[in-house]
């Protein structure tokens, strides 16, 4: 790897801690209505429990029933799924998610 290379690795990730700071913070902005919070957003976000707190926040509707306490990995799918159902019945498109 040349040098042009490693220093564009470089501003990638910082470009990519910057938009996860960022958006970690506009999460718990909307979030700490409910008294929660996210440190992480991989860990925080995976079990889909404080993204469906978002969605209803967000949208002042209920997502509906999920599982308040997952306690394994089909559970966590399940709640996620669940969001990602509640996204795009409501309309809302998502754009920029991942690479």
């Amino acid at each position: 790897m040349d040098v042009r290379e490693q220093n564009e690795k470089a501003l990638d990730a910082e470009w990519k801690r910057i938009q996860q700071k960022t958006f970690t913070r506009w999460c718990n902005e909307h979030l700490k209505k409910g008294n929660l919070f996210i440190r992480d957003l991989s860990d925080d976000l995976a079990d889909g429990t404080h993204l469906i707190a978002m969605l209803e926040m967000l949208s002042d509707k209920k997502v509906g029933r999920y599982n308040k306490r997952p306690k394994n990995y089909p559970q966590r799918l399940e709640n996620v799924g669940i969001a990602v159902r509640f996204i795009n019945k409501e309309g809302i498109r998502l754009v920029n998610i991942g690479r």
